[in-house]
């Protein structure tokens, strides 16, 4: 028995070796407001579908690991209360309960590899948080993509984030850092982090390779691909590097800690910003998923042992 329920849409194109894209469903819970989360989620699956590629969003409803959500699930998830924020250590134990629960980048990678999808495109991943040498707070993101083969297209790590020590995080468990197009790393709202990529590639088809060459290497883990935002829709970091300054600092006046952080910095970056977070963030993610479409086109076209 299958502990992993397919949409029909996206069981028929597995069915098929024709490309598929993983959504995570966090940031619909818990990354923005209604209905801003609805009218973003549906246009990040009509650009996958645009480009070729059919978009598997991901989420546990009632218990049921669900990749692939119908219209009507996907509406109701974006209005749900109280949903969990799940990532590999409760993932199980939400599904046990028969509870409702969004995928993290962690999770939702997870779910991709049992369902036999190579490629996610999100907005950013979780990384290593400000300081961390005291609170030891580390997203369990960075040690997924150390052993779980999936390919990850996102914007960079967070920038609320400690990002020299992320990319430290990341190259200690051997995770590939891809910038695309470009040598410096993105970062989120932000085309550029002050920080040199790993690595550069500049085509879909690359990056396909180099994903299928760690496999036939037998090598664990994915790839994370940073693709920078579009110039139009960026914040410069000049000018987002405080505005995340004054988010930290009214985190820790308040307490705020664990998985509460991120949607809380998140909040207050866009007050701050008088909403022109939340635009850009709409934006990344739209052009991740872009990416992520021909990404994806590309890996199934390759050749199968």
């Amino acid at each position: 028995m299958s502990l992993i329920r397919l949409s029909a849409a996206v069981a028929d194109a597995l069915a098929k070796g024709a490309p598929v894209v993983a959504l995570e469903s966090t940031i619909i819970t818990h990354g923005m407001p209604w209905p801003q989360n609805l009218e973003m989620a549906r246009k990040v699956e009509a650009v996958i579908r645009e480009e070729g590629a059919e978009p598997a969003t991901i989420a546990v409803i009632d218990g049921e690991l669900c990749v692939g959500l119908e219209d009507d699930q996907l509406e109701a998830l974006a209005q749900a209360r109280g949903v969990a924020k799940l990532s590999r250590a409760d993932l199980a134990v939400c599904m046990a309960q028969g509870r409702t629960g969004a995928t993290t980048v962690a999770a939702t990678m997870i779910a991709a590899a049992q369902a036999g999808i190579s490629t996610f495109a999100t907005g950013g991943i979780g990384g290593v948080h400000r300081g961390a040498e005291q609170s030891f707070d580390v997203s369990a993101d960075l040690q997924e993509l150390a052993q779980t083969a999936v390919t990850v297209v996102c914007a960079g790590a967070k920038a609320i984030l400690d990002l020299p020590k992320t990319l430290e995080v990341l190259e200690t468990l051997g995770v590939p850092v891809i910038a695309y197009g470009q040598d410096q790393l993105p970062a989120f709202w932000s085309r550029e982090a002050g920080l040199r990529a790993p690595l550069r590639m500049d085509t879909p088809r690359a990056i396909a390779e180099a994903q299928a060459m760690r496999s036939a290497l037998g090598l664990p883990g994915g790839q994370l691909v940073a693709n920078p935002i579009p110039a139009e829709a960026e914040i410069a970091r000049a000018e987002m590097t405080p505005v995340i300054e004054r988010a930290n600092a009214d985190a820790e006046t308040h307490g705020i800690r664990g998985k509460d952080l991120t949607p809380y910095l998140l909040q207050r970056i866009f007050e701050l910003t008088e909403g022109r977070s939340l635009e850009s963030n709409i934006a990344l993610v739209l052009n991740n998923a872009r990416l992520g479409a021909r990404i994806a086109k590309e890996m199934s076209a390759l050749p199968r042992n």
